[in-house]
């Protein structure tokens, strides 16, 4: 039995955030992924200048390609402007490998299967054991599953449905272009150029209203494709898209019960309007890890449910 003072189950931003803060208030942690590391994960890749004061660096520390978006070109219900900002956006499978190796704490492929707890001890598989677990799993997270759902089940009406690929392309537009509510969808897409000539676009929508109309996201998908060839965005290119959901944050969520904590989509903390979830991802975890080391309570109520307010406040 490997023991530890804390298991992280996931890591990804909110997991090896976590990690990193652990470890350097000298708790002997370790990372626990099904996945091997740079993994593809499906996401627009939005970043605030906020989040890299969080990180402690500037835009032009980090060591991969960074688009730089001064504007976003947004369509309501069909009225079009556009939005002054200050966002970047990166690639997922650069940005997460880099926060993993950059936490400085071990990794270890391995798919969670079982989580039982025994006197002080959470134990994993019967493989790992620690005083604290961190569920950092996205929102199908082993750890919310074992120890959070009976008492704080996933809210439904909040459950968010996407689909989206992200591939290599001759960008013909290079800004970010945000479509709200388009053809009657209940949520939003996205065109989001990125660096080194890759394009991501995809859509999301809430699953609980899609079902009361009778509707399918793959439905919206199809007419989004049609929409971004007509716009001259994308044309002839044969798409696969990844699907995958998250829940957005809700007035109240259940982060913590005893040593056990949820963190970054495995909580639930996609802003609002946005669905932006790295951000939150992040906070979460550094705050997770402040009230394992400080012995604090732990509240996700810093972090902001909305993304546009965030963003106006960072107009040129």
């Amino acid at each position: 039995m490997i023991t530890k003072d804390v298991l992280i189950v996931g890591g990804g931003p909110a997991g090896s955030s976590c990690a990193r803060r652990l470890q350097q208030h000298g708790l002997d942690c370790l990372i626990l992924d099904q996945e091997v590391f740079p993994r593809q994960k499906p996401c627009a890749g939005w970043i605030t200048p906020a989040l890299f004061t969080t990180l402690g660096i500037t835009p032009a520390e980090y060591p991969h390609g960074l688009t730089r978006f001064s504007s976003f070109q947004i369509s309501l219900r069909g009225i079009k402007f556009k939005l002054p900002t200050k966002q970047y956006a990166i690639r997922r499978l650069e940005f997460d490998a880099w926060l993993l190796e950059r936490s400085g704490v071990e990794s270890v492929t391995h798919r969670v299967t079982r989580i039982e707890q025994q006197d002080n001890y959470f134990k994993i598989d019967g493989k790992y054991a620690a005083n604290y677990i961190v569920g950092a799993g996205g929102t199908r997270c082993p750890v919310r599953r074992a120890l959070f759902d009976d008492q704080d089940p996933p809210r439904k009406k909040a459950l968010i449905i996407a689909k989206e690929e992200e591939f290599p392309y001759p960008i013909k537009d290079n800004r970010c272009h945000l479509w709200f509510f388009e053809g009657g969808l209940p949520g939003y897409a996205w065109y989001v150029p990125k660096a080194d000539g890759y394009l991501n676009v995809g859509l999301g929508g809430s699953a609980a209203r899609l079902k009361a109309r009778g509707e399918t996201l793959n439905q919206h998908w199809n007419r989004m494709v049609e929409r971004l060839a007509e716009l001259g965005l994308v044309n002839n290119y044969a798409f696969k898209p990844l699907g995958y959901s998250y829940y957005l944050r809700q007035p109240s969520v259940q982060g913590r019960i005893g040593n056990a904590f949820l963190v970054g989509d495995s909580l639930g903390l996609a802003t609002v309007d946005m669905g932006e979830g790295i951000g939150p991802a992040v906070q979460s975890g550094l705050l997770a890890a402040d009230a394992i080391v400080h012995g604090q309570n732990y509240s996700t109520v810093t972090i902001p449910r909305y993304s546009f307010p965030s963003l106006l406040l960072l107009r040129k």
